[in-house]
């Protein structure tokens, strides 16, 4: 995948990080969830789809709430993973792999739909209308983010200075608390009913954050194998120095609500 307003136009593929995405990307605290079912979102009895499913997190978090859920991901691995991982819990969810401006669902399919983490990198031209199209009369659209504070958390910093030493074009850097982007196609077709945020401690160990790390977008899904080696020492002796064997880091989650008008 290539995006001109990410990492300088730097191309980067999910796929190869799938492996340790589906052991290290887990992580978010259950007042995440809780937050999605307080707008009505997960509930028994709905049909939803998460566009940019990755190796099925969210789906496989909120499978127990009752919701027939569908994800749907532009990386055959990661969604590889994610039937992988739910068969493994015993969950029936539908996995299919394509990019979410192609995604084809008739008229009033789902009560709602989701996208994690992952707004910046479709055309929403073409997504804004799909979905908007794919949801009943009232859906819901759901975007929704957690990121690291690194302005307040010293390990997430020392962590992102490694990033940007060894993959310069890296522009996921330097997070700040602030709304998570709603795209102005939406606004045609939906009532932003809800933005809000507020923070998160995510435990973490050595080990975890160090694959959390690499499963991100500036580091294995875009470096060469000779540089992900050269960063992988030097993470791993950063650790050792500056963090204890468990450790919490610092994180915000953003979630806005659009309800479709």
């Amino acid at each position: 995948m290539k995006v001109d307003s990410i990492d300088n136009g730097k191309a980067f593929d999910w796929g190869k990080t799938s492996d340790n995405y589906a052991k290290y990307r887990d992580i978010y605290p259950k007042a995440f969830y809780e937050k999605i079912l307080s707008c009505g979102v997960g509930l028994a009895g709905q049909k939803i789809l998460d566009i940019g499913t990755g190796t099925g997190v969210l789906p496989r978090n909120m499978y127990h709430y009752g919701a027939a859920w569908t994800g749907s991901d532009i990386a055959e691995n990661q969604i590889i993973q994610a039937r992988r991982l739910a068969a493994e819990q015993g969950m029936n969810i539908s996995f299919f792999t394509s990019p979410a401006e192609e995604i084809d669902f008739p008229e009033n399919t789902f009560d709602a739909i989701t996208a994690c983490q992952c707004i910046w990198y479709p055309n929403h031209k073409v997504l804004a209308p799909n979905v908007a199209k794919m949801l009943k009369s009232g859906g819901k659209f759901l975007i929704l983010y957690m990121g690291w504070l690194p302005f307040e958390d010293e390990i997430a910093a020392k962590s992102e200075e490694l990033i940007l030493k060894y993959n310069p074009s890296w522009t996921g850097c330097g997070d700040t608390r602030h709304h998570v982007w709603v795209p102005d196609e939406y606004l045609e077709y939906f009532d932003v009913s809800l933005q809000e945020e507020f923070d998160a401690k995510v435990p973490f160990t050595r080990e975890s954050w160090h694959g959390r790390m690499r499963a991100c977008r500036g580091v294995e899904a875009s470096m060469t194998e000779d540089i992900l080696s050269k960063w992988d020492a030097e993470h791993k002796a950063m650790l050792e120095e500056y963090a204890e064997e468990s450790f919490e880091i610092l994180h915000y989650i953003s979630i806005a609500e659009l309800v479709r008008k």
